[in-house]
């Protein structure tokens, strides 16, 4: 740790598009492993880690959402805590606070959870507003400050949250700048019978609790992978696609805030470390267009009236990919992928 307002994220080689793409499938796999029935979500948040961003799941409980976020932990070979979020939490203890050594007379820094790779804040609605703000530093610029000193994190340093969006009793609701933070908001939902049926199969065969993952990469392969991805070029029709998405979240008459252009950034790096998932290295129209949900709706701030009648955020989104067209994007090959509207 350091004194410094923030230590620069080492430099890795980057991987290459091949390396990665396998790399990735086989992380997805092992977490499928014990993780059934969240194929889609579990890729967007691949992507998202990826892509340098925080993942929040928003969903009801026992749903798996912990164990999704362990066994991704395991199967990157990242360090982990998990955090459970209570009203009696103090930011203290998720950063850390100076403790009295009585064998040296000094005051030391204890360093908290937040000093790790890859933590899981459980249940973070349940924490109080003020607790909340305190993984806002560290969300967004990967150092905490405690009593006028910043530490660094370590890096790669990731936060997947989850969020109970069914109960409100001893709940405080995230605020727009902490949801912002986010780089997706995903939902697990309900698995379908037969993948429930395995979620039992699987329960009774490892006869124990616990589901563990054998690691496939390790933090410095997780940051070579994330150095490959910046390295791929993103072509202006996608950027203006991008653009063109948030911009219409601010015109929809059902929103009272759209999405800032931290969302069509958002939009911009999902889909490319998406791409780059896929073995390609170029993005189109859709990879934009799978993530649109996931990185604009948490975004919104819905009209009063909207949000009395119960308008979803999520299906705004939906409603606007439908409306804007994208631009044809010529792939290597010739290849012709259409950004038109579904």
């Amino acid at each position: 740790m350091t004194d410094d307002n923030i230590a620069e994220t080492p430099q890795a080689a980057p991987a290459s598009i091949t390396s990665i793409a396998e790399t990735s499938a086989a992380v997805l796999a092992a977490v499928e492993s014990v993780v059934i029935g969240q194929g889609e979500p579990l890729r967007i948040a691949m992507a998202s880690i990826l892509a340098g961003g925080h993942v929040l799941f928003e969903d009801v409980p026992g749903l798996g959402k912990t164990l999704a976020a362990r066994s991704l932990a395991s199967a990157m070979g990242l360090p982990f805590r998990r955090l459970q979020c209570t009203p009696d939490l103090l930011p203290a203890d998720i950063t850390g606070s100076y403790v009295y050594a009585p064998t040296s007379g000094d005051f030391v820094f204890r360093p908290g959870p937040v000093f790790t790779g890859l933590l899981l804040a459980d249940e973070l609605n349940r924490t109080a507003p003020k607790t909340q703000s305190a993984l806002l530093e560290a969300m967004a610029e990967a150092q905490v400050t405690v009593e006028g000193t910043s530490f660094a994190l370590p890096a790669p340093f990731h936060v997947i949250a989850t969020a109970n969006p069914i109960e409100y009793e001893g709940t405080y609701a995230l605020p727009e700048a902490q949801l912002d933070r986010f780089l997706v908001r995903l939902s697990v939902g309900y698995p379908d019978r037969t993948e429930e049926e395995r979620v039992l199969a699987n329960r009774l065969a490892r006869r124990q609790e616990v589901a563990t993952v054998a690691p496939v990469t390790d933090a410095e392969g997780l940051l070579a992978m994330q150095a490959g991805v910046e390295r791929v070029h993103v072509d202006a029709d996608i950027l203006r696609y991008c653009v063109d998405l948030a911009a219409a979240t601010r015109a929809d008459r059902t929103v009272e805030v759209g999405a800032s252009p931290r969302g069509s950034q958002a939009l911009m790096l999902v889909a490319r470390s998406l791409a780059v998932m896929d073995g390609r290295d170029y993005v189109t129209p859709d990879d934009v267009k799978r993530v649109a949900v996931p990185a604009l709706a948490h975004r919104l701030t819905l009209t009063p009236a909207a949000w009395a009648a119960g308008t979803d955020a999520a299906r705004i989104v939906a409603g606007i990919v439908d409306m804007v067209s994208g631009p044809p994007v010529v792939a290597r090959g010739g290849t012709v992928h259409s950004g038109t509207g579904s």
